[in-house]
């Protein structure tokens, strides 16, 4: 068996090498620095909580929680909704947080429990891959509010700005200079290790909420207390027929969440305890992600009496703004919100999952910038220009993701009763717990396929189009059922407890 001395040079960034455990019989495939599980854990509940702020206070985040409130619904059936929905978040994230949290190991590596110990590379590629779609549109979102700022500066790049004019497959010559500046200023982020993203987004988060308010008391006061309302657009639904309308809307709360809570083992694994974590799911959450909505709905349906017309974009309504030194500094808040959760959903999760795919070969951020060229190829503005193509990712996302999740959870605590073997995790070969069958579960593997395939087909199919939203919880839920009967005609594992 290849392995890797304890000595070994660290040449990543998620994590030191002082501060990993790296034993002799750890296999060379399955291990490095940054996949190794770690030695100390650093991050107290309010690290957690900053994580979920910056994932939360993006322009998709604004716009997302906006939606809710123009769904024809009163105010107080949207913010019961948007509880209910974020409770749920809350309780699968601590279930999510906790195999890594005790064990030390991202999320891929704490696939191999289930998916075996070369099957957990199909999970770790499906993350990374749909990460990679994301990581271009976020990138793309706050590229838009640095083209506010330096037209606010420079209209003479106006004609730079029109893609009729100056432009290169859909994109202006203006537009691609500000995608690519952002792209490079995050990926100098990333590079930087998880230390410096811990540090980015403990004061990125927070930042927004500052700018968020100011700007809400701002329009307040120009719009006047009368026209402030927690209900945009029309009324439609009363009594009953709220009801169905309510659960969409829980429904896409969590969907929203969907991708970084099935990796938020990425994160949880520097979690002090998962106590530390628990608070930091409380707050970062529910109470979080409410404050945040109350504050864009305010915002919003000031922005009807100021500008006109309803504004549901952040960076639309700061470019508004009479003066110079709001608008940029809205613009850049947004923009540093932006960066902030593609960071943390979109630039660490494929930076672990392609890592995981060849340890020997590709380190931690070899696997981010992997996906970070990979999000140029796709021209994520023409995804994002068309209405048509984000509803089937959205929904597609979810029929994949469901699974993986529903998988992991069985699991860890209906299969394995939150137990792991962590060194086995690193074995390649019969004497390790997770080899299976020549290194893959078939059971995982097997019970992949429905999973996702129902969810996709009542993403697509004529007629099934009211199942679209539940996509996730379909996936979920076939995956944990499926999975739990199948590893029933598993032999038993012995297990010890981390």
């Amino acid at each position: 068996m290849a392995t890797i001395p304890a000595g070994a040079p660290n040449g990543a960034g998620a994590a030191d090498h002082a501060d990993v455990i790296i034993k002799p019989g750890y296999d060379e495939n399955l291990v490095n620095p940054d996949l190794a599980p770690l030695r100390k854990q650093t991050w107290g509940a309010y690290n957690i909580f900053a994580f979920w702020m910056s994932d939360v206070h993006s322009v998709g985040g604004y716009v997302t929680a906006g939606s809710l409130f123009s769904l024809g619904l009163v105010s107080w059936q949207v913010l019961l909704a948007l509880l209910i929905g974020i409770v749920i978040v809350q309780v699968f994230c601590n279930l999510v947080a906790k195999p890594s949290q005790v064990s030390g190991t991202p999320y891929p590596v704490i696939c191999r429990a289930s998916f075996g110990v070369k099957g957990a590379n199909i999970p770790a590629i499906i993350r990374g891959l749909i990460a990679v779609a994301w990581y271009g549109i976020q990138t793309y979102l706050a590229s838009s509010a640095l083209m506010i700022v330096a037209l606010r500066f420079y209209p003479e790049l106006a004609p730079y700005a029109d893609v009729t004019k100056h432009g290169f497959v859909g994109l202006s010559t203006l537009g691609w200079a500000s995608f690519m500046l952002l792209w490079v200023l995050q990926a100098l982020v990333f590079w930087r290790g998880m230390e410096a993203i811990r540090v980015f987004i403990d004061w990125a988060g927070p930042a927004v909420y500052v700018v968020m308010i100011a700007l809400a008391v701002y329009l307040v006061a120009r719009a006047g207390l009368d026209n402030v309302s927690l209900t945009l657009g029309e009324v439609k639904y009363t009594g009953w027929a709220a009801v169905p309308v309510m659960i969409n809307a829980i429904a896409l709360v969590v969907s929203y969440f969907s991708g970084p809570m099935l990796n938020f083992g990425d994160f949880s694994r520097y979690g002090q305890s998962f106590a530390a974590v628990k608070r930091g799911n409380f707050w970062g959450l529910p109470v979080n992600f409410l404050g945040f909505s109350i504050l864009t709905v305010v915002t919003t349906s000031c922005t009807l009496p100021v500008f006109g017309h309803m504004i549901t974009d952040p960076v639309e309504t700061v470019s508004r703004l009479d003066s110079t030194f709001a608008v940029v500094l809205g613009a850049f808040t947004f923009m540093t919100a932006t960066i902030g959760i593609n960071i943390v959903a979109n630039f660490v999760s494929p930076a672990f999952d392609f890592s995981n795919v060849a340890p020997k070969t590709i380190s931690w951020r070899m696997g981010g910038m992997i996906a970070a060229v990979g999000s140029i190829f796709i021209t994520p503005w023409n995804l994002y220009n068309n209405p048509a193509v984000i509803h089937y990712t959205l929904d597609v996302l979810g029929a994949f993701i469901g699974p993986l999740f529903g998988i992991l959870i069985a699991d860890f605590y209906a299969v394995k009763k939150q137990t792991v073997i962590v060194d086995d995790l690193y074995v390649m070969g019969p004497t390790g717990a997770y080899w299976y069958e020549n290194g893959y579960n078939m059971a995982a593997v097997t019970a992949v396929v429905p999973s996702a395939l129902v969810p996709v087909l009542c993403a697509v199919v004529p007629g099934l189009e009211g199942l679209a939203n539940f996509t996730w919880f379909i996936g979920c839920g076939l995956g944990y059922v499926t999975y739990s009967l199948l590893m029933k005609r598993q032999p038993r594992l012995v297990t010890q407890a981390v």
